[in-house]
């Protein structure tokens, strides 16, 4: 592992090329052999380097550009896939919050307007985290970072702090918010979720008793330590966990590796299909109705899903299933709910194993 930060952009490059060679010289990267996607430290103009790699090593392959997704969207990515796991987070918090059972722990309203939020990391996950759940009435009190955390008690504004730290490269000066030096105390400040999107074990033996939050929402992998994760639990408090909660990114990078595979934009075969039907049945109602729509209702009403919308309701309707087959699951074996989710994926493996058999093996 390297730290990008010490190397220049062409070096980078040069880095990121060489392994990607190395990848296909072993037959360790394709569309159908592994897939990689981007993480830590990493974006779309280092996937766009592998993919750009692969396909002068593979030139014949029509389906290069599906070998690694997180690409930008001249190169073949797909719309959503940037702020895909932060809204993964979101939704599946979302769900967690309507659950009676959830709620009656918590004692909460279960509603996201006015839930108090704090997110340890501003990265990727953890700005667009932040910006859904304040976008739906959410109030963001606390972020933390590396070096010092942001507090406000009536909420942050996210996207006046997201441009304050780009401009001076941290949260110090901020004038909405009060700087806290000792960012930890931030994470164990009293609030209705906390959501950790930094690195893994940040919440561990050490710190957990002093956790306040009545909810944690594990956007990173493996921020609460085993030894931890059963300590918040005995205090009561819920753990979505990070196999389900982060999966996000993942998801709508299936998406896109679909999307190269199709050699089509979502929604450019119906677009318009879509708008004419309802062109069509928008007249039999003002007919009726005996009155015609302002140019904005109808533009509302006839549009047609665009990628970026398709990708959001595909990723929505993963995470709900998912959600509600782990809390399912935790129900009916009284287990929690990082128990329930990787019995809920150990099984369906299981079923796919017995369904299909095994070629080398016989009864």
């Amino acid at each position: 592992m390297i730290n990008p930060k010490d190397w220049t952009d062409a070096e980078l490059e040069r880095i990121t090329r060489r392994f990607t060679l190395e990848l296909c010289q072993k037959n360790f990267i394709g569309p159908g052999v592994d897939v990689p996607a981007p993480d830590v430290g990493t974006g779309p103009r280092e996937m766009g380097w592998i993919a750009d790699t692969y396909r002068n090593f593979y030139p014949q392959d029509v389906n290069g550009a599906a070998c690694v997704t997180g690409k930008a969207l001249s190169l073949g990515g797909v719309r959503g896939r940037t702020e895909a796991t932060g809204l993964g987070v979101y939704y599946g918090i979302r769900e967690f919050l309507g659950y009676p059972e959830v709620q009656k722990q918590m004692k909460h309203h279960g509603k996201i307007q006015d839930t108090t939020v704090i997110v340890q990391g501003f990265g990727n996950v953890g700005y667009w985290a932040s910006k859904f759940f304040e976008s739906n009435g959410a109030k963001i009190i606390g972020i933390v970072e590396h070096d010092v955390a942001a507090y406000n008690p009536d909420g942050l504004n996210v996207e006046q702090l997201s441009l304050w730290r780009k401009e001076h490269g941290t949260f110090r000066g901020f004038p909405d918010a009060q700087i806290i030096d000792e960012p930890m105390t931030v994470l164990e400040a009293e609030c209705d979720v906390l959501i950790p999107a930094a690195l893994e074990r940040q919440i561990g033996l050490r710190n957990a008793h002093r956790i306040r939050a009545k909810l944690i929402g594990e956007a990173a992998n493996g921020p609460v330590t085993p030894g931890a994760d059963e300590v918040l639990r005995t205090n009561g408090k819920v753990i979505i966990p990070d196999l389900l909660l982060n999966a996000g990114g993942v998801c709508v990078s299936y998406f896109e590796w679909a999307k190269n595979l199709s050699h089509l934009r979502f929604g450019r075969m119906n677009k318009r299909w879509d708008e004419r039907s309802k062109e069509q049945l928008l007249a039999l109602v003002e007919g009726n109705a005996g009155r015609e729509l302002s140019e904005v209702e109808r533009r509302q009403l006839i549009h047609g899903a665009e990628e970026h919308e398709l990708v959001y309701s595909g990723l929505e309707d993963t995470m709900i299933v998912a959600c509600n087959e782990t809390r399912q699951t935790a129900l009916e074996k009284n287990i929690d709910y990082r128990t329930a989710a990787m019995a809920n994926s150990i099984n369906k493996i299981a079923a796919s194993l017995a369904g299909s058999g095994s070629i080398f093996t016989h009864a």
